[in-house]
C-alpha cells in the first residue's frame, strides 16, 4: 500500500451510502468533482465510479484540516475518513441518490494533485469530440461514460451467463490468421520470421467457428475483437466487438429460438423490459416492399404502398417503363402534410435522389377537397381516384410517389419514410421493436465487378427448394439467412452454413472463383469438408451497437473505452505512427511513399 494511504483503507464507495449508514465511520477515496467554499464551511462533492457524495469540512471542528481542505481543486485525488450524518431537511439534494446524507470529515489525505482539466469533467461538458478523445481518460471519468462502460460489462456478463447455462463453450480463435479476401479489406501484419509473408487480422472468426463445429464442439461462442480496414462511416470503427455464436445439428428455427431468448434475457436483466416471444418474422421482400428497408423500423407506420397496378398503363413513361421492366411504383401517404411548401417537398425529393431514385412526384389532397399534382397532365381521373383509394387519402394528405427498379425505389422511399418519421415526430424513442428479417437473396449482382457476389458471405446455405435455380436463375435463390433488427438497426445477422464440399465448391464457382483460386484462399477450410461436417449455423451481433442502443447513446464511440476517429486515428496515443527504420528492416519492408 502507498505510504500516502498508510493507516487508511477504503470502507465504502461514494454512491452507495444512504440514510441507513448514518452514524457510521467510513473511509472514502475518489476525485474532487466540485468544491464550494462558504467561508467557515467547505463542501466537496467526492466522486468515484458509483456516484457522488457530499463531504463537509468545518473550520470550528479542526482548523488545520479546514486549511488543508482549502487547497482542494477539481480532479484532485483524495482519501477521507469521517462520520455519515443525515442532512438537514432544507439541505437535502433529491438529484443524487446520496442527497439525504453527507460525511463530516475527520481526516484528509491528498493522494494526487491535478492541473486545471482542458474541459469540465461533467455530463454537461460542451467539449468537442476531438478534445474528448485526446483526453479520453478524463472523458471516461464523466458519470454518463462510466455508466455506459459499466452497462457494457453487465451486458457481456448476462450474455456469458445465458450461453453457459445453455451449453455453449467460450473458445478463442486466432488473431493472426490467413488473408481470405471476400468482403472488406484486411489489416495485414508482416511476418519477421517468414519474410515477404503476412498474417491478416480477422474480419470475423467465421471460418474458425465453422471449423470448431467440424471439430465436434457443438455449441461455441466468443465475445471477440474483429478488424476491417475500410472507409469509416459515422458509427464504424476499424476494430469492433462481436458476440459470435455457432451451433451444430440445428435448423434455422433452432438458431432463431435460442437467440431471441438470449436477447429477451438481456432486455430483462439490463432494461427491466419483458420482450414478448416469439419475435415477429418478416421476409426480406416484404420488409423492402412495405418499409423500404431490410432493417425496418416498426415504431411507426407510414408504410410504402404499391401503385403498379393502378399506373402500369399510364401515359407517364417513367411509370409505364418501371412496371414493364419488372420494377415498381411506390407511394407514401404523408397524412396531414398537404400544407408542406414546395421547398419541403423538394427537400424530400433530394433524399430520394441520394438513395437512387430519380426524384419524387406528388399528389396533394387539400383540406378543401381539391386535388393538385405534379402529374396532373399525365394522369386520368380514374388513375387519380386509384391513387387516392390505394393510399386511403383524406383531405389534408400528401402522396409522394417514386418509380423504378424494385430495390432502388424501395430503398429511396424507405429513407423518405424515415425522414418524414423524424420530421413529424412519429417515432417513439422509448419504444423497442424487435423482429427477424429472413429469406434474404443468396446473391446480388455487382455492376462494378460484373459478377454475382454473396449477399452475406460465401458460406451461407441456399434454401433447399431454391437449389435448382442456382444454375438457371441464381439471382432468385433465397438464403437460409436471418437478421435480428431493433428499431431500424441491424442488431445481429447470421445463417445456416453450407455443410457439403460439393455445395461449397459450387458456391465458390458461382461467385467467380476458379477451383485453383478457391483452393488458394480457402484450401485449409475445404480440406476439412472431406472428413464429415455436421449441419450448423450461427449468428454474430454487433456488440458495440447493441450497447449503444440499450444505453440510448448517440454514437458507438460513447460505449467504447478507447475509440478511434473517422480516419482510424487514436488521438490519445497518436496511432498510427511512424516506426523506426530498424523495425522495418527486421520485417524486410521498404517504404515507397
Amino acid at each position: 500500500m502507498s505510504e500516502l494511504l498508510s493507516g487508511m483503507k477504503r470502507t465504502d464507495m461514494c454512491g452507495e451510502l444512504d440514510l441507513k449508514d448514518s452514524g457510521r465511520e467510513v473511509t472514502l477515496m475518489g476525485w474532487v468533482n466540485r468544491r464550494r467554499d462558504l467561508g467557515s464551511l467547505i463542501f466537496i462533492d467526492l466522486r468515484d465510479r458509483t456516484g457522488i457524495v457530499q463531504i463537509v469540512f468545518n473550520e470550528e471542528w479542526d482548523s488545520n484540516l479546514f486549511s488543508r481542505a482549502g487547497e482542494l481543486r477539481n480532479e484532485f485525488v483524495i482519501a477521507v475518513s469521517g462520520t455519515v450524518v443525515e442532512r438537514a431537511p432544507e439541505a437535502v439534494n433529491d438529484k443524487i441518490p446520496t442527497g439525504k446524507i453527507e460525511v463530516k470529515v475527520k481526516e484528509l489525505k491528498i493522494l494526487s494533485r491535478s492541473e486545471t482539466p482542458p474541459f469540465l469533467v461533467d455530463d454537461s461538458t460542451k467539449a468537442a469530440d476531438n478534445v474528448r478523445l485526446k483526453y479520453r481518460y478524463l472523458d471516461l471519468r464523466r458519470p454518463v461514460m462510466q455508466k455506459n462502460i459499466i452497462t457494457r460489462h453487465r451486458i457481456a456478463k448476462v450474455v456469458r451467463d445465458f450461453l453457459y447455462d445453455n451449453g455453449f463453450l467460450e473458445i478463442e480463435t486466432p488473431m493472426l490468421t490467413k488473408s481470405t479476401p471476400e468482403g472488406a479489406r484486411d489489416y495485414l501484419v508482416p511476418s519477421r520470421v517468414q519474410p515477404g509473408k503476412f498474417y491478416a487480422l480477422p474480419q470475423s472468426p467465421q471460418l474458425f467457428k465453422q471449423l470448431l463445429m467440424i471439430s465436434g464442439f457443438d455449441r461455441y461462442y466468443q465475445i471477440v475483437r474483429c478488424f476491417r480496414d475500410e472507409d469509416l462511416r459515422a458509427d464504424r470503427q476499424p476494430e469492433f466487438t462481436q458476440i459470435d455464436i455457432e451451433m451444430s445439428f440445428v435448423d434455422m428455427d433452432d438458431v432463431l429460438n435460442i437467440n431471441e431468448k438470449l436477447i429477451a434475457t438481456v432486455f430483462k436483466e439490463i432494461m427491466g423490459i419483458e420482450i414478448k416471444l416469439p419475435l415477429k418474422r418478416m421476409s426480406y421482400y416484404e420488409a423492402m416492399s412495405r418499409y423500404g428497408s431490410d432493417k425496418p423500423d416498426l415504431r411507426f407506420g407510414m408504410e410504402l404502398l404499391e401503385l403498379s397496378d393502378v399506373l402500369k398503363n399510364s401515359s407517364f413513361n417513367a411509370f409505364k417503363e418501371a412496371v414493364a421492366n419488372g420494377g415498381c411504383i411506390k407511394a407514401i401517404n404523408a397524412k396531414g402534410c398537404s400544407v408542406f411548401a414546395r421547398k419541403e417537398i423538394d427537400s424530400l425529393s433530394e433524399v430520394a435522389k441520394t438513395y437512387g431514385a430519380k426524384g419524387l412526384l406528388w399528389v396533394t389532397y387539400t383540406h378543401d377537397g381539391e386535388i393538385k399534382s405534379s402529374l396532373t397532365k399525365y394522369l386520368t381521373n380514374e388513375e387519380l381516384d386509384g391513387i387516392l383509394k390505394v393510399t386511403s387519402a383524406k383531405p389534408g394528405d400528401l402522396i409522394l410517389i417514386a418509380a423504378g427498379e424494385f430495390e432502388k425505389t424501395c430503398d429511396a422511399m424507405g429513407h423518405v419514410r424515415l425522414e418524414l418519421g423524424n420530421k413529424l415526430n412519429m417515432i417513439d424513442k422509448d419504444k423497442y421493436e424487435l423482429l427477424w428479417v429472413v429469406d434474404f437473396p443468396l446473391l446480388e449482382w455487382s455492376e462494378e465487378e460484373d459478377r454475382y457476389v454473396a449477399k452475406h458471405h460465401p458460406f451461407t446455405s441456399p434454401r433447399d427448394e431454391d437449389i435448382p435455380l442456382l444454375d438457371s436463375e441464381p439471382g432468385k435463390v433465397r438464403a437460409k439467412a436471418y437478421d435480428m433488427v431493433l428499431n431500424g438497426t441491424e442488431l445481429g445477422g447470421g445463417s445456416i452454413r453450407i455443410h457439403t464440399r460439393e455445395m461449397q465448391k459450387k458456391m465458390f464457382n458461382i461467385l467467380g472463383f476458379s477451383d485453383e483460386d478457391a483452393q488458394s484462399r480457402f484450401g485449409f477450410f475445404l480440406e476439412a469438408f472431406k472428413y464429415g461436417v455436421p449441419p450448423h449455423g450461427g449468428i454474430a451481433y454487433g456488440f458495440d451497437r447493441m450497447v449503444m442502443l440499450l444505453t440510448g447513446s448517440e454514437s458507438i464511440k460513447d460505449v467504447i473505452a478507447f475509440p478511434k476517429t473517422q480516419n482510424a486515428s487514436c488521438l490519445l496515443s497518436g496511432a498510427p505512427s511512424e516506426v523506426d527504420t530498424k523495425q522495418l528492416e527486421e520485417l524486410h519492408i521498404k517504404l515507397d511513399l
